[in-house]
């Protein structure tokens, strides 16, 4: 069992402090690690039993970053926010990691400024995790930090990708696949047709894979830059919405069809709970001297459950400390 310190942005996305709380509190029972609340005191305490659970303390901020605010600026001017004080927190050695559904900018700013980058790493770079239909998951790097980038940097988020999908989909060798426009190395712009070359001397490189093979198995890790990762996977969400919304429509649009829909609906419903981002235990900021968990802002009391499941796992494997030797060896 994990006795790992996750510092929490209690107040930090669209339903927090409530269900943020109640997740970190969830978070204690089933994981056994302890969390690190942090935020307004008044607003927490009252969400607490009292005395509070063991395994709960609060660090008290008094500033919170708006899910619109400007993210830099805003970790520059509210540096008593509790998501900078989590950031904090973890560089201070008060918390093992730290866990945010606010801000995904600032919380990225936030963690590169307080706990800085791993050595040797040119920028940081975003993991996301993605359901493979029978075949388990496929991460994304990188799903926005970073959105121009150098052919070498394209080859460190490989290498971190690496790193973090062995500890995450326990895979020993996972292989790596380069986004495109085309499966030869010939395809795409400028950056891939000067990085494929570069990853192809990487172990695990299986080449050039396209849109169409998310969420497909034979590719462990799908490396990008920030810009085109961010619009892959925002594309990829709405595109499943649409799916479930053009669905829904057809078990609606006669009797038949709905008498139908009663038949395959529960079967359906529990087939896209692989797709419920409250599942997926949030994204993961690699590079950085620490672990950062980023939820999605309208995470709910299991998503908070989830990410705090991820963070002590990353904090189990000491996920910064394989990054660092990844690079470091790599040259």
């Amino acid at each position: 069992m994990s006795t790992c310190t996750v510092a929490v942005d209690a107040m930090g996305g669209d339903r927090a402090p409530g269900e943020i709380v109640a997740g970190a509190l969830r978070g204690v029972d089933e994981l056994g690690i302890r969390v690190l609340l942090v935020g307004r005191e008044e607003e927490v305490t009252p969400l607490l039993s009292n005395p509070a659970p063991a395994g709960v303390s609060i660090l008290d901020a008094r500033d919170v970053i708006a899910m619109d605010d400007e993210p830099a600026g805003a970790v520059r001017k509210k540096k008593n926010s509790s998501l900078v004080r989590c950031a904090q927190a973890v560089r201070d050695g008060l918390a093992d990691a730290m866990v945010s559904a606010g801000n995904t900018g600032a919380a990225m700013a936030a963690a590169l400024l307080r706990m800085g980058r791993v050595k040797g790493v040119s920028r940081p770079a975003i993991a996301v995790v993605l359901p493979v239909p029978g075949h388990g998951h496929q991460i994304l790097v990188d799903a926005g930090a970073t959105t121009d980038v150098s052919p070498e940097w394209l080859v460190q988020f490989a290498l971190m990708g690496r790193e973090y999908a062995r500890v995450r989909l326990g895979v020993e060798e996972p292989t790596v696949g380069l986004l495109s426009i085309g499966e030869e190395p010939s395809k795409g712009d400028e950056l891939r047709k000067q990085v494929h070359p570069l990853l192809s001397a990487m172990p695990g490189f299986v080449g050039n894979v396209e849109g169409r093979d998310f969420m497909h198995a034979g590719t462990d890790v799908v490396v990008t830059d920030g810009f085109t990762g961010n619009v892959a996977l925002k594309s990829l969400e709405g595109a499943l919405r649409s799916l479930a919304s053009l669905v829904f429509g057809v078990f609606e649009s006669s009797p038949a069809a709905k008498a139908a829909g009663d038949v395959v609906m529960p079967m359906l419903l529990e087939a896209a709970e692989a797709y419920d981002p409250d599942l997926t235990g949030g994204a993961v900021l690699l590079g950085v001297n620490g672990v950062c968990v980023i939820s999605h802002g309208a995470s709910s009391e299991t998503a908070i459950v989830k990410a705090l499941g991820v963070a002590a796992d990353c904090v189990s494997a000491d996920v910064p400390q394989l990054v660092r030797k990844a690079v470091a060896n790599a040259g």
